[in-house]
């Protein structure tokens, strides 16, 4: 993950926003947008498949296992090989358009790219939506308490699991959770 500067201008609003009800076409629209200026300023290659599964992800507005993703690239003729989803989904996460969430060995797209940020996944254990929210004050937390031991993060994935606004009020309200 990129480290350095710490973007909140978009992070701390849509955290809140991945958990609510808002126009998504508007959110993918404005994500695809930021990753073709990346794409295009990196000179990169985003091949109809890269631009694709991006797409999947960025419509699933959850995260999605490979082979979620290679079972909707297959339906679109893209081939139903697995390193076809996995080829896409390592550019996509190396180039910062998407996240691997661990916990849940699944991939989500990367709602600030080319933004240098620390995100932290906020993840449904009941429906397995995902919020990326900014991980900066986490993360130098977790920094401060690794130099205090003499120890040096390398890397860090900040994932908290929980319950959405909308499985939350299904459970306090005695029913089943929508997922």
């Amino acid at each position: 993950m990129p480290s350095g500067h710490v973007s909140h201008s978009n992070a701390d609003h849509d955290g809140a926003r991945a958990f609510a009800k808002h126009d998504h076409a508007q959110c993918e629209g404005h994500a695809m947008s930021q990753a073709e200026t990346l794409v295009a300023v990196q000179r990169l290659r985003l091949t109809p498949v890269r631009r694709r599964a991006l797409e999947i992800l960025l419509e699933a507005h959850r995260a999605l296992g490979a082979y979620e993703v290679l079972e909707r690239l297959a339906e679109e003729g893209f081939g139903k090989q697995p390193p076809v989803a996995y080829r896409a989904l390592e550019f996509l996460v190396e180039n910062g358009l998407a996240h691997r969430i661990r916990r849940l060995n699944a991939f989500t797209a990367c709602m600030h790219p080319g933004e240098a940020h620390v995100p932290a996944f906020l993840i449904c254990r009941v429906c397995d939506s995902v919020a990326e929210a900014a991980g900066a004050p986490v993360r130098a937390a977790l920094d401060d308490a690794a130099i205090a031991l003499g120890f040096s993060v390398e890397r860090a994935s900040i994932e908290a699991v929980g319950l959405c606004p909308q499985c939350r009020a299904h459970t306090q309200a005695g029913g089943v959770a929508h997922g």
